[in-house]
């Protein structure tokens, strides 16, 4: 039996006598593409920052790729195989399109904290960034400040910085939150190829999108997760369209 990507066991988070994740037990295999929805409130985002080291756990374990987190700092966790976006786009946008992926590779490149090299002059690191700038179809923009992309591009470049430093997991927090249909299309088609061959889990909204690129999704209400399975057992389980899914479409249409 395989090891799965990321187990999640009795996971539980308070702020002060508020519990927000109430013992969630979640199993993502290697490869797997793997929604997260619930209403506004029920702790996605806290789950995320638990996962990625941003939050301390209050009791449970937390395993990627079966060795267990405990105590890690978010860039330890990150050097393990996660990494992550956030809701608000996190860039540099003084900096140009093509320095942004480049400042992305440099740790996963060997380069760490030598200040004596000339990243300018590494070859590697250069194609390394262009790679990732054609991936994200964003070569035409390679040199502009990455500040005057569009909100869509921003997304993108941010979806680049993330698989970069070359993570086998990759979290990705609402990244169609307030996009057009059309930009919405752009992002989903990115996503679906830049995850290929990875483990993707995403908190989401949009449930077209959901449904359309998720292979298994959880749904997690109150800070406890009521159901996890197919897109199609999913859609018809009677205590998901009562506690969130039916509201969720209907406000859709």
């Amino acid at each position: 039996m395989s090891v799965p990507a990321l187990q999640l066991d009795g996971l539980r988070k308070s702020f002060g006598k508020t519990e927000i994740i109430r013992g969630v037990d979640l199993s993502i295999g290697k490869g797997e593409r793997h929604a997260i929805i619930g209403p506004n409130g029920a702790g996605k985002s806290t789950l995320f920052n638990l996962i990625t080291g941003r939050f301390p756990k209050s009791s449970g374990s937390i395993r990627l790729h079966g060795h267990d987190l405990e105590g890690m700092a978010p860039f330890e966790i990150n050097r393990r195989g996660l990494s992550r976006s956030f809701q608000i786009t996190n860039i540099f946008p003084r900096m140009t399109v093509f320095e942004n992926v480049r400042c992305s590779l440099l740790w996963s490149q060997g380069y760490k904290y030598s200040f004596w090299n000339m990243v300018s002059r590494q070859r590697a690191l250069t194609e390394g960034a262009e790679a990732i700038l054609e991936q994200i179809n964003l070569t035409a923009r390679r040199d502009l400040p990455a500040g005057v992309l569009s909100y869509a591009e921003q997304r993108a470049l941010e979806i680049g910085i993330t698989i970069a430093g070359g993570a086998d997991v990759i979290m990705l927090d609402e990244p169609t939150a307030g996009m057009s249909h059309s930009e919405t299309d752009y992002i989903v088609d990115l996503i679906r190829k830049v995850t290929e061959n990875k483990t993707l889990i995403m908190v989401e909204h949009d449930m077209g999108v959901v449904f359309g690129l998720a292979d298994r999704i959880s749904v997690l209400v109150y800070g406890e997760i009521i159901a996890t399975d197919t897109p199609e057992l999913v859609r018809g389980n009677a205590r998901v369209q009562e506690a969130y899914l039916g509201a969720a479409l209907e406000a859709e249409h």
